[in-house]
């Protein structure tokens, strides 16, 4: 079956290209402009090392202003969750510590001395937080990991040559015997 379908898929795209032999015009340009950048071989490395040192100052070195936002939106999420539960966990690790001194603790109502959480309560909230503290870690460093990936990425993405000599674009052409739209690909590629 699956045969079947990539059968089918490749004779629809060769079928779509096939067409353009139709028209074949070749144009020749006088002048040829080649405009040749100088590539920074290092670039990405210091792109990464930029964002290793300040989260988002290689995005800045790649001149993607628009992510430095996004950088400091996530790796700020990160730290508040860590941060979070970090103080929950504290708030019911001193909690159980007063306790088991035999100290009043916010879990225990004043006036009737009536617990409202058991022991147990206070262990499993304590087991809760801090594994929510060190999952909040993990992806804060996961975080700060793809922003250094990121801005080595981009600078490396940043030194091909992407230009409209080469392009492949969506065609439509009308069929001269029966007046019928054609859909297709074209190839455009200029030396």
């Amino acid at each position: 079956m699956l045969n079947k379908h990539a059968i089918i898929f490749l004779f629809f795209c060769f079928s779509l290209v096939s067409y353009s032999q139709e028209d074949v015009s070749i144009q020749v340009n006088d002048s040829i402009k080649t405009e040749k950048k100088e590539m920074n071989p290092l670039a990405p490395s210091k792109a990464a090392f930029y964002s290793a040192v300040l989260p988002g100052l290689g995005q800045a070195y790649n001149k993607k202003y628009w992510k430095i936002p996004i950088v400091y939106g996530a790796l700020g999420t990160g730290i508040f969750f860590y941060v979070r539960n970090d103080k929950q966990y504290d708030r019911f690790r001193t909690a159980y510590k007063n306790r088991l001194a035999g100290l009043p603790d916010e879990f225990t109502n004043p006036t009737t001395g009536e617990e409202l959480l058991s022991n147990d309560a206070l262990i499993d909230a304590q087991k809760f937080y801090s594994r929510n503290k060190e999952i909040s870690l993990l992806v804060t460093i996961g975080l700060y990991v793809l922003n250094i990936i990121d801005a080595n990425v981009d600078a490396h993405l940043m030194q091909y040559n992407v230009s409209e000599d080469l392009s492949i674009s969506p065609d439509v052409k009308i069929n001269e015997f029966d007046r019928r739209t054609n859909l297709g690909l074209t190839l455009n590629y200029s030396f």
